[in-house]
């Protein structure tokens, strides 16, 4: 397939969000030309079931280029974190939806050993071998609800410094026999739920949270 004239859906979709944003914050809209590039990458989601600049250049047989598409997405001023919070808040109002839960859910990403690019590389257990692999952990923050589930937020995590500090320090502990008992409850016992929360307040720094309540 090849992505031509963007479907009805896919217009009608950013011409909306476009609309939204400029209520939200007048003269601050998207631009003709960053509407048809967004227009033409959701065409590429749709047509390519992936999301590659190669493969859309390829579907769009030359349309737009790989380093055109890339350029738009790194350097235009396009407010992804405001589209992300609107494109939620139309789905909702299209829907009708007044309640629901959120879902935070993971999965992990294999990267090359030697890779030093690609951002939220780190040292992951491998499931299927029990081994270490270095790779990525997108976390994804999901609104369900009885007639739809869409992502409501993603972020990508990383290990705490901090708490390797601290599992290294609780190792040594353990290596010279301290129970935990006898140890400080701030350092053996508070310290891994402080590590929970602080991990889930810096994946969700502006959460969607309160879309339900806002629209």
């Amino acid at each position: 397939m090849f992505i031509g004239k963007p479907l009805p859906f896919v217009q009608e979709y950013v011409e909306e969000l476009n609309r939204v944003l400029e209520e939200l914050k007048p003269g601050q809209g998207l631009s003709s030309i960053q509407r048809k590039w967004l227009m033409f990458c959701l065409m590429g989601i749709v047509v390519t079931n992936s999301i590659c600049w190669a493969k859309f250049e390829r579907a769009g047989l030359g349309a737009y280029s790989v380093a055109a598409l890339s350029w738009v997405f790194r350097h235009a001023k396009i407010p992804w974190e405001g589209l992300l919070y609107l494109s939620v808040r139309i789905i909702v109002r299209k829907y009708g939806i007044n309640s629901g839960v959120l879902v935070a859910d993971d999965t992990d990403r294999m990267r090359s050993k030697s890779t030093k690019r690609i951002f939220g590389v780190h040292k992951l257990k491998d499931k299927v071998s029990g081994g270490y692999v270095m790779g990525q952990c997108i976390v994804v923050l999901l609104l369900v609800t009885e007639r739809v589930t869409i992502p409501v937020g993603f972020c990508f995590y990383q290990p705490d410094v901090d708490w390797q500090v601290w599992e290294q320090q609780d190792e040594s502990l353990k290596a010279q026999g301290v129970p935990k008992k006898s140890d400080p409850p701030s350092r053996r016992e508070i310290q891994p739920i402080q590590r929970k929360w602080k991990s889930c307040s810096r994946c969700w720094p502006s959460s969607n949270s309160h879309i339900l309540i806002s629209t």
